[in-house]
């Protein structure tokens, strides 16, 4: 893929990796711009998942933003800074492809929100596996505002949320709070401020006991059966359980259950 001309000048890295017992944390650095997905930050994050991606050491992977936001979106005062077609385009398709690899990761992914998720940032939470959010987060889709509708979020977002609500969202660029967003869909768990690491590391560990083989082929499954029609989702869902069931973490998970002794992955 041919990357886009974009690169902004960063005093800082843009992007901060943290591992921690088969957790990896990686936390979006762009504090003072709210956290905007610039090309830098865009390309640090696809390298650091096509590295994840090839690491089964790393168990679980959390999103998270630096200062007062999780992510407001794309930057677009660098964005209009180079106002040609192409390159935008370009970044656009950098920003999918990233989307993408969420997706395609092995591992379950995390986002850990707080403050606003907006625009791209909304569809970064959307696109994340599982999302947990503080109780005074705020979620929009609001490009409408500045001209500009939501497209590529809105793929992610008619995902998550009902379609009447994506629109809602989409047509208004009004934002909904985390109490409404969990009621749509859009994240798992919503808890107090200073509850949120401890609410992201206990989902983790939950996942972390699991085996990972188990969890990635059921990744893949889950996402890859959802376009299907029901028939070949329950034709593709049977084979890969037949696969699942043959794997050794499956046959030690069920001797261990039959022999009423914790499993051993």
């Amino acid at each position: 893929m041919t990357q886009p001309a974009l690169r902004a000048t960063e005093s800082a890295p843009v992007l901060l990796r943290h591992d921690g017992s088969g957790v990896t944390t990686l936390t979006l650095n762009r504090p003072k711009q709210y956290n905007a997905l610039s090309a830098a930050l865009l390309t640090e994050l696809q390298q650091a998942l096509d590295v994840i991606s090839k690491d089964r050491t790393v168990r679980v992977v959390v999103i998270a933003g630096s200062g007062p936001a999780f992510c407001a979106g794309h930057d677009l005062k660098e964005m209009r800074a180079h106002y040609e077609r192409t390159t935008i385009a370009a970044l656009f398709a950098q920003c999918s492809q990233m989307m993408l690899s969420l997706i395609q990761l092995p591992q379950p992914v995390i986002a850990r929100v707080h403050g606003i998720a907006t625009a791209a940032g909304c569809q970064l939470v959307a696109q994340c596996d599982l999302a947990i959010a503080v109780e005074t987060a705020r979620f929009a889709t609001s490009g409408i505002n500045v001209g500009l509708f939501c497209s590529t979020p809105a793929v992610a977002l008619t995902r998550n949320v009902p379609r009447k609500q994506a629109m809602e969202m989409l047509l208004t660029g009004g934002f909904i709070d985390a109490q409404t967003a969990m009621a749509r869909g859009l994240v798992n768990r919503v808890v107090a401020d200073d509850q949120l690491d401890d609410a992201v590391l206990q989902m983790a560990e939950a996942i972390k006991s699991k085996p990972p083989e188990a969890l990635a082929m059921g990744k893949k499954l889950f996402y890859d059966q959802a376009d299907l029609g029901l028939a070949e989702a329950y034709a593709l869902a049977a084979d890969v359980m037949a696969c699942n069931f043959m794997h050794d973490e499956a046959a030690e998970g069920v001797d261990a259950f039959l022999q009423k002794r914790p499993p051993k992955w």
